[in-house]
């Protein structure tokens, strides 16, 4: 899916990492959301409430999920977080992504 039909943007961007990670938020109808986003090259940690599935739009990162091995994910892939965990990414180049989170 390429676009989104009949949603809210939230205004107020999630800032994270001094600005190297941002995402907006976008409602939908069913109080479903999602987020889209940009991360800059770096090496980032992360905790998750909600299980998240993370769509790569652009650019290349490496995943670290806990009990698995560093995982090399490029545009056009996606990857499962499990609720209630930490990772960690290498963002390589410039990603662009959306993160569906899972009730």
């Amino acid at each position: 899916m390429s676009q989104f039909a009949d949603v809210t943007v939230l205004k107020q961007a999630n800032v994270y990492f001094e600005g190297k990670v941002t995402s907006r938020k976008i409602v939908f109808p069913d109080g479903s959301f999602k987020t889209l986003g940009i991360m800059l090259p770096g090496e980032y940690e992360f905790g998750t409430d909600a299980a998240e599935v993370m769509e790569i739009m652009q650019g290349t990162l490496k995943v670290l999920l806990p009990g698995a091995e560093w995982r090399t994910v490029t545009a056009g892939e996606s990857f499962d977080v499990p609720a209630g965990i930490r990772f960690k990414l290498v963002v390589e180049t410039l990603v662009d992504y959306c993160c569906s989170y899972i009730r």
